[in-house]
């Protein structure tokens, strides 16, 4: 189910995404900061899972209270957990299967498995595409070296309105801005493009100038100075034959008169990020200083640029490139909080193809994966003697609390199919999981339900980790401030506070 939790400042945010909800709420208890810290992690490293996380850790410290109470020690507890993590992940390596990254229904099916919880599960085609073509675009294979930066080079660019459908993945650049004089072409087919990160100005003084002026001619001298010096920038472009100019800083009046009497567009105060992927997309080079301008730096590879209107801004789009290692998802739909859990859910997906062209393995969804390592370690326990038999029990037990909750949350009857869910993976059918539709069972081979083993090796790691940290806790100190209490100032407390 969505929540939707409200700002101090009275926006509101609708998601049911584990880190986005933690991240929004404030809470005191330093263990549940703990907590929260896990979401953050996982987000960053593998983007989805982060609420599997939460639950799984809270699961397992909620079982390791009734070790502690039967007086065994911590140390002995967090020892069993290391072992169970151990085992746990040989059984994820054991029921783990390879893909295939370039097969298109292989990749879609898993990305579908990270929106189907989501808000957008509705048009998860849609958006499994858009994920899948985004991360392809910007994939790179350097040398034996892969990499997919996401986070750079795949923009998200959020417009109200329209429909859902019309979301799209644009093989180029976006950007939210117009030309700087209304004359100058809209629409111009394989562009020559220089990217400045330089003014087109005069250049004005570093610090703060004064000139002296005693004849009135020197004063139009220097204005003519002025200009000379934007009109030797503007011809030293112009030698290049360029269609369209895009600077990070300004550009002014004068600039912009003799761009256009050149017939070469010209686009100003483009953010650095944007510049840093239109010239990937181009294949152009940021120039910082005119002088170093040459003809290796002009990007070639844009099909077309043209301006558009979408409801009442300016977009520039510069589309069908020859090789756009970066690429603009253009996401529409019918509110701008709408549009924020959509871009929410389609950095998970994302994220999770991501994952897979680094690790290409998967394991079975639908708790699958939790109740085979859940009845794997219970075998397990048989050959532990000594203590450490119960707290590795209890991490076996905690595994089912991800199929127990999908069930529950399709209002099945929880005990029921756990049993028969036990027996099916103690006959060895390791792929049996739960349907989250119909909180009946399912055979994930046929259901065609498998995810990315990258994220559920990490949700285990990061959940028991938590729980070894938080056993390690005996007590919670809440240190204050001398000075504070004194009003501010330093200096040794009075004895009073001494002997308190």
């Amino acid at each position: 189910m969505l929540k939707m939790v409200l700002d101090p400042m009275g926006g509101i945010l609708l998601t049911n995404d584990g880190n986005a909800i933690l991240r929004e709420i404030d809470v005191a208890h330093p263990a549940a900061k703990n907590m929260i810290e896990l979401s953050r992690t996982q987000d960053e490293e593998c983007g989805d899972g982060t609420t599997s996380v939460i639950i799984l850790a809270g699961e397992i410290l909620a079982q390791s209270l009734a070790q502690l109470e039967r007086d065994i020690h911590p140390v002995v507890i967090i020892s069993a957990y290391n072992k169970a993590l151990k085992e746990a992940l040989e059984i994820v390596k054991k029921i783990s299967i390879p893909i295939d990254t370039s097969n298109d229904d292989d990749m879609l099916s898993l990305i579908k498995t990270s929106i189907g919880t989501k808000f957008v599960s509705r048009w998860s085609d849609l958006m499994c595409k858009l994920a899948l073509d985004a991360v392809r675009t910007v994939a790179q294979d350097e040398d034996g070296i892969k990499t997919v930066d996401i986070k750079r080079y795949a923009r998200v660019e959020k417009i109200p309105g329209g429909e859902i459908e019309q979301s799209t993945v644009i093989k180029g650049i976006m950007v939210n801005k117009d030309i700087t004089h209304p004359k100058m072409r809209r629409r111009i087919a394989n562009p020559r493009i220089v990217l400045l990160d330089c003014p087109l100005e005069y250049k004005k003084g570093e610090s703060q100038t004064n000139i002296e002026i005693s004849k009135e001619a020197d004063w139009s001298r220097i204005q003519e100075l002025e200009e000379e010096q934007v009109k030797t920038m503007v011809d030293k472009i112009l030698e290049f034959k360029p269609d369209i100019v895009i600077t990070e800083k300004g550009v002014s009046d004068y600039a912009q008169h003799f761009l256009y009497k050149a017939n070469v567009s010209a686009l100003r105060r483009v953010r650095k990020s944007d510049n840093n992927r239109i010239a990937r997309a181009v294949g152009a080079t940021i120039v910082n200083r005119l002088e170093d301008l040459r003809e290796t730096d002009i990007g070639t590879g844009c099909g077309l640029f043209n301006i558009e209107k979408i409801g009442d801004e300016y977009f520039t789009f510069l589309t069908e490139c020859d090789t756009p290692k970066a690429c603009t998802i253009l996401l529409r739909g019918p509110s701008k909080d709408i549009l924020n859990e959509i871009d929410r859910n389609l950095a998970d997906a994302m994220s999770v193809a991501r994952n897979v062209f680094f690790n290409p393995i998967l394991a079975p969804g639908g708790g699958a994966t939790e109740m085979a390592i859940s009845v794997g370690l219970h075998a397990k326990a048989r050959s532990i003697q000594g203590v450490e038999v119960w707290p590795f029990r209890a991490v076996a037990d905690a595994m089912e609390i991800i199929p127990r909750t999908l069930v529950q949350n399709a209002g099945g009857n929880a005990m029921r199919v756990l049993t028969e869910l036990r027996a099916k993976h103690a006959n060895g059918e390791h792929s049996w999981g739960i349907n989250g539709e119909t909180g009946k069972m399912a055979d994930m081979k046929e259901y065609g339900l498998y995810e990315s083993a990258s994220v559920k090796i990490q949700t285990f790691k990061t959940a028991i980790e938590a729980a070894r940290v938080l056993l390690r806790v005996d007590d919670v100190v809440q240190a204050t401030r001398k000075d504070k209490e004194q009003g501010g100032g330093g200096g040794p407390p009075p004895p009073e506070m001494m002997e308190g």
